[in-house]
């Protein structure tokens, strides 16, 4: 008897369609087609100058070409829990951060830590696609409950109870959100905290996005607005959003003492310390200044704003209006069995298929967040971009018949 050549455990995994999409589109650029890309949730804006130069000075000093804490530079790590005391009004101490190699390696050492075989994971869908990838890669089980458009893609208390069992033991919850750019509204946030304190869960909170809301709508920490959850919560975030830093790769999850020092020893084994040079360039970061993000913010809004209007005279699609974070989620489910362009796709992945064939404009089909009929579009990308591949996709979805 041959054994497989690859894990079960690693063969099984999905490989993350986002990127896959923003691969396939950059590979048809590179080969000279007039690709569009809405796929990769990445800021166009070059990272602020003032966290360059603080890299600069960082490759310069030869203390940071030596290994450093596997946890996080002990600067960092107090600006970081300063940071989250302004921003989340969270209090907590240094010793409660991991710094980890993005925002991915958060997520992972955090189910890694908390789950056990067969612990469930509340997952609200639609999700980020690397979230329930994690969960199993930790031996959880995720537990999607799903909230559509008619609800706005947020989940209710009614909802998450229904889903409960005896195994239940994390909530996964986030806001803003990605993919749907869906935002909660403090009440929400706080009667969802409540819940899940009330049935003894821990709760898992991706803060990514948290500086980009729109329309007055505040971001609202759950850790914050509910305090009855206790210790039993821990915060995920990084400034690749932020601070248009993707490529720098720096993340952090804050939590109780004995669970950070669990997922450091785990880190010490797998990743060791994260790059000291991106270590002080985030330093820099959420030790400086947000005028950067609030600049940013304009444009999206901008673009925001001519993506959901675009879509939504598409007949056959609705969109509604994302709050926060840099995507559209549309729904598509009426373009579903219509012919276009001489087929008739019967699913959103094969709809998102015929639209980079026929007009070259990748979207991301929302089986990889969730149920079929939906698409993810990012806005996160020039203007100029953003005109040409929603005017494509209106040209070739309005011959749906």
């Amino acid at each position: 008897m041959t054994s497989a050549r690859v894990s079960q455990r690693i063969g099984s995994i999905a490989e993350s369609a986002t990127l896959a999409v923003d691969a396939k589109a950059k590979a048809l650029k590179a080969a000279g087609r007039p690709v569009i890309g809405f796929g990769a949730g990445e800021p166009d804006f070059p990272t602020p100058d003032y966290i360059v130069d603080a890299a600069i000075e960082a490759a310069r000093q030869p203390r940071f070409h030596r290994y450093s804490p596997a946890g996080g530079l002990p600067e960092l790590k107090q600006a970081i829990a300063e940071k989250t005391l302004r921003d989340s009004g969270y209090e907590t101490q240094a010793s409660q951060v991991l710094v980890t190699n993005g925002g991915k390696q958060a997520v992972y050492n955090t189910f890694a830590t908390l789950l056990d075989p067969g612990d469930e994971v509340l997952l609200p869908t639609p999700y980020w696609t690397t979230y329930p990838e994690a969960i199993r890669l930790a031996g959880g089980v995720p537990v999607e409950v799903f909230a559509g458009p008619e609800q706005g893609y947020l989940v209710t208390v009614d909802q998450l109870d229904a889903a409960l069992t005896e195994r239940t033991k994390i909530l996964l919850f986030v806001s803003p959100s990605n993919p749907t750019g869906a935002v909660y509204e403090p009440e929400q946030v706080k009667e969802i905290g409540e819940w899940a304190a009330s049935k003894g869960l821990w709760v898992v909170t991706d803060e990514i996005y948290e500086h980009l809301t729109y329309d007055g709508v505040p971001f609202t920490s759950i850790a914050t607005a509910a305090p009855a959850l206790g210790d039993k919560v821990v915060i995920l975030n990084g400034v690749a959003k932020t601070y248009a830093m993707t490529g720098w790769r720096v993340g952090w999850m804050i939590g109780p003492s004995d669970v950070i020092k669990a997922a450091t020893n785990l880190q010490s084994h797998a990743t060791s310390n994260v790059s000291n040079v991106s270590q002080m360039a985030a330093l820099a970061a959420v030790s400086g200044p947000l005028d950067a993000v609030e600049e940013m913010k304009v444009a999206f809004d901008r673009r925001r704003k001519a993506m959901v209007g675009g879509l939504s005279a598409i007949p056959g699609v609705d969109c509604p209006t994302p709050h926060g974070a840099f995507y559209a989620y549309a729904d598509v489910r009426g373009l579903l069995g219509k012919e276009i362009g001489g087929v008739r796709p019967a699913t959103s992945a094969e709809l998102a298929a015929l639209i980079l064939d026929k007009v070259e404009v990748a979207i991301v089909p929302g089986e990889a967040f969730g149920p079929s009929g939906f698409v993810r579009l990012s806005y996160a990308l020039g203007d100029d971009d953003l005109a040409e591949g929603v005017g494509r996709i209106q040209e070739f979805l309005g011959t749906a018949r």
